[in-house]
């Protein structure tokens, strides 16, 4: 079983034959891992987290939160599969919204944070996104801490990041779709094939919101 693109895309090369089951991963169908969300075709099913179609809703919820927000700061891994669908969709929201939004990028094997958050206080952004990505994961208590030192109002892809202080997220829940994957395990085990099981997509988007946090950036819940 792979959770999320980079361990999932590292799976399906290591084998055909063995039968996989994804989660958490952003668009499938885009980065060549499924034929199709109906008919998977190969090795490889499970859920799809839906990220690239997720970033107009959160940008229209960071408009909402966020007055005037003219610029914002979009913080993500270019080497990861994942990213070019999910800055794709979210420069189109943000032409259709009418804010200005610009790529900061971090990178393996050293990624350097220092230097995105610098730039990023240069470019005046007046709020932060971030990507669905492993090596963002991993750096989250650095990025709320950014965001939080700069009084800047964050939209994050999962709660982990509003629990730790940042101000919101929007996205599925992580452990919904883990505990989802379990009954594609269970079927596969029973003697389905992988091909035949179609990728389950999320129908539930928790909006989470920190209030302490937005009492400290003085922003008030519409």
């Amino acid at each position: 079983m792979g959770g999320g693109a980079t361990a999932t895309r590292a799976a399906k090369k290591g084998t055909t034959h063995i039968p996989l089951v994804m989660t958490n991963v952003p668009d499938p169908v885009a980065l060549g891992l499924v034929a199709s969300l109906a008919h998977p075709g190969g090795n490889l099913t499970g859920l799809s987290n839906i990220s690239p179609e997720l970033a107009p809703k959160r940008l229209e919820l960071l408009q909402q939160m966020v007055p005037r927000l003219a610029r914002v700061a979009v913080l993500g891994d270019p080497s990861s599969p994942s990213h070019p669908p999910q800055w794709r969709e979210t420069e189109s929201a943000a032409q259709w919204i009418g804010v200005q939004v610009r790529s900061f990028e971090v990178r393996e094997p050293t990624p350097d944070f220092a230097g995105a958050f610098s730039a990023i206080s240069t470019f005046g952004a007046d709020a932060l996104i971030t990507l669905t990505q492993p090596l963002i994961d991993v750096y989250r208590d650095q990025i709320v801490a950014f965001a939080a030192a700069r009084r800047m109002p964050g939209m994050f892809h999962a709660r982990a990041y509003v629990e730790a202080g940042g101000l919101m997220s929007y996205a599925p829940s992580i452990r919904e779709l883990f505990r989802r994957s379990a009954t594609y395990v269970d079927k596969i085990l029973k003697g389905a094939n992988p091909a035949d099981l179609p990728v389950e997509q999320p129908t539930r988007f928790d909006f989470v919101i920190n209030l302490k946090t937005a009492q400290a950036l003085a922003l008030t819940i519409p």
